[in-house]
């Protein structure tokens, strides 16, 4: 049923004085100080405000599309509702989403929640927590690594962030809050590490200090490191073949 409108009417806008504005239903229309007429949009879906300029009346716009547009806004979030997993009347938020992941993750002994809280508070949340859960695009998830790449984050930490990420995407799925993943993960390249070569003085203050260890075997192990240039699990792996004399 179409709603009856005593405010913006016909009579009423063209009345209207420049700088002025008429509010009703969700729609406001305002002079301009040049004169034209401009229709605009502010209502709720979903617990989420809409606020859009439709147009002016010189380009042909009337009230007719500006209620046309918050017909359609409420229209596809009740589609919207109906493809929501069973016993849920509302999209799940990011911010609320990570709330619950680590409620049940921590009832659970989850692994690593002090650092997966850490990603959230820090900057998860702040970035995402307006987003519903099911519409991140990768688009979204792009921005966020620029932002962090910005702030003088390393790849390995944010990919450690991302990693977080998207475990809490996996569980939504498994605990029916959304149907499927919204988007695709990329992780960033690993970056190539520094390599640097010790002088001949600090690879001998090195074997002094290992010479005095507590542990006996330190001053091998540092031997072997400084001749081979073996990693340390291939130091680790290392077996001695005892041959008769």
């Amino acid at each position: 049923m179409a709603r009856a409108f005593e405010k913006i009417t016909r009579s009423n806008m063209r009345s209207l004085k420049r700088g002025k504005k008429l509010a009703e239903h969700g729609i406001a229309f305002e002079r301009s100080a040049t004169g034209d007429g401009v229709f605009s949009v502010n209502f709720m879906v979903d617990r989420q405000r809409i606020h859009r300029v439709i147009g002016r009346e010189s380009e042909g716009v009337v009230r007719g599309h500006a209620e046309q547009f918050i017909q359609k806004a409420r229209s596809e979030a009740r589609e919207g509702r109906l493809s929501l997993p069973s016993g849920r009347k509302t999209h799940l938020g990011f911010s609320e989403a990570a709330t619950k992941y680590e409620v049940r993750l921590t009832e659970t002994n989850g692994k690593n929640m002090s650092v997966k809280r850490r990603h959230f508070k820090r900057y998860l949340t702040p970035f995402f927590g307006s987003h519903r859960l099911d519409s991140i695009s990768s688009f979204a998830v792009e921005r966020y690594k620029r932002r962090r790449l910005d702030a003088g984050a390393s790849h390995g930490t944010i990919n450690l962030e991302l990693a977080t990420m998207s475990h809490l995407m996996s569980c939504a799925i498994e605990w029916g809050w959304i149907k499927a993943r919204p988007c695709k993960i990329k992780l960033l390249e690993r970056e190539q590490g520094r390599i640097i070569a010790l002088s001949d003085q600090q690879a001998g203050a090195l074997i002094e200090g290992a010479l005095v260890d507590e542990d006996p075997s330190c001053w091998l192990f540092v031997a072997f490191a400084l001749n081979t240039a073996m990693r340390h699990r291939e130091i680790l792996r290392t077996r001695f073949e005892s041959r008769p004399g």
